[in-house]
């Protein structure tokens, strides 16, 4: 039976401001739209995972920090959950958040807790090493619900991971609810007003193919050399870690090699959500030249989506979903000579770029995170009677 006249307490078991990383960005949305919908009913902590260069956080809503190569600390920290008045535990799950093979330590804690737990999956491999395989099996079945983003990760735990329909459920990406804004605007508070824009953001990795499309730049370039590239992001931290700034490094060089100094600027910081809306307003078409079709969300594209750009981007299973339709433009992996073509063929066909903004900016209306919080509210069980399996024992 729930608790009657009492707020209704979940602990969110992810990384979390002021690390900078998507799954913290993506728990702080969260947080903030389940907020929303359940009101003064809704009460957040946070149990955040650390890194190795990671200080420890105690602002609130953060209640408890996990080292993430310290199995202690997820023992530790289900016995924290489970002697306290939490009603659901919400795991925002990344194979390298978790320390152990195929980041297996956050079993520990999953296996050890009497409470319901929610696991949204940011990854699902099609084909992965058994320690990969055997984690997420054990995160599933320990799971009351598992919380995909997109179709395709509905099929592929029923058919690969054997996982039942009935503990699977779908909530998409959300993104920010913004107008249908004229680029022109933006451009001018940028100070770029008069050039033609193309915006590619997120953490900056090797697997983001930005070299792809600085090599389809030159074309682009040489039919419209007004064009500006804009590359924004911070070095993702475990690139960072690994290779420090060599992949940035090797990006400038390209740049001078192919004389497009004047036509791509690199913005290699992690920016607030208002200067982000204020480069994609900015932004005429949106690129993700990624590498490999194994991703399957991308909050970085779903945003471009719902903000009404044109988007170009290989056909990796995120784009493959976000883009159908008509909402956006597929090119193949690898292909420079592709993404030109469709670049400039976009800026030349004013009625194509049109209805394809429209097309993204109406499908974005769907998924915005009010109503990406309502969902997750609702699965939680805390706002409807609808409780089944353990829900039930509450």
């Amino acid at each position: 039976m729930y608790r009657l006249n009492m707020k209704k307490k979940i602990a969110f078991i992810a990384s979390y401001a002021p690390r900078k990383c998507g799954i913290a960005t993506f728990t702080s949305d969260l947080i903030k739209n389940v907020r929303l919908a359940g009101g003064s009913e809704f009460e957040p902590i946070v149990i955040a995972m650390q890194s190795e260069i990671d200080g420890c956080f105690k602002k609130k809503p953060i209640a408890l920090n996990i080292r993430k190569d310290v199995p202690y600390d997820y023992i530790s920290a289900a016995d924290y959950i489970n002697f306290s008045d939490v009603d659901v535990v919400s795991v925002q799950h990344e194979f390298g958040l978790f320390g152990g093979r195929g980041g297996a330590y956050i079993k520990l804690l999953l296996e050890r807790l009497n409470k319901p737990i929610v696991t949204t999956l940011h990854t699902v491999l099609e084909k992965s090493e058994p320690k990969y395989f055997k984690s997420l099996i054990d995160v599933c079945e320990m799971s009351d619900r598992v919380v995909v983003m997109n179709k395709r990760g509905v099929e592929m735990l029923r058919d690969i991971y054997d996982i039942p329909e009935r503990k699977i459920k779908l909530i998409p990406h959300g993104i920010p609810d913004l107008p249908f804004a004229d680029s022109d605007y933006y451009k001018r508070k940028l100070g770029i007003n008069g050039r033609r824009t193309i915006l590619t953001f997120g953490l900056l990795s090797r697997n983001k193919g930005i070299e792809v499309m600085l090599r389809a730049l030159q074309r682009i370039v040489k039919a419209d050399p007004s064009i500006l590239y804009m590359v924004l992001g911070a070095t993702h931290p475990e690139e960072l870690r690994r290779e420090g700034l060599s992949y940035e490094v090797e990006l400038r060089k390209m740049v001078m090699d192919f004389e497009l100094e004047r036509n791509v600027v690199f913005h290699n910081r992690f920016v607030s959500d208002e200067e982000l809306f204020m480069f994609l307003g900015a932004a005429d078409v949106y690129v993700t030249p990624y590498l490999h079709k194994e991703q399957l969300t991308s909050g970085t594209l779903a945003f471009a989506v719902g903000t009404g750009k044109a988007v170009v981007s290989t056909p990796y299973w995120a784009a493959q979903e976000l883009l159908a339709q008509g909402r956006g433009k597929l090119v193949q992996f690898g292909d420079s000579k592709h993404i030109a073509q469709s670049v400039i063929g976009l800026f030349r066909n004013k009625s194509l770029i049109s209805r394809m903004r429209r097309r993204a900016y109406e499908y974005g209306r769907s998924i915005t995170w009010p109503k990406v919080g309502q969902a997750y509210w609702k699965l939680f069980g805390l706002g409807t009677s609808d409780t089944e399996d353990r829900f039930a024992r509450m």
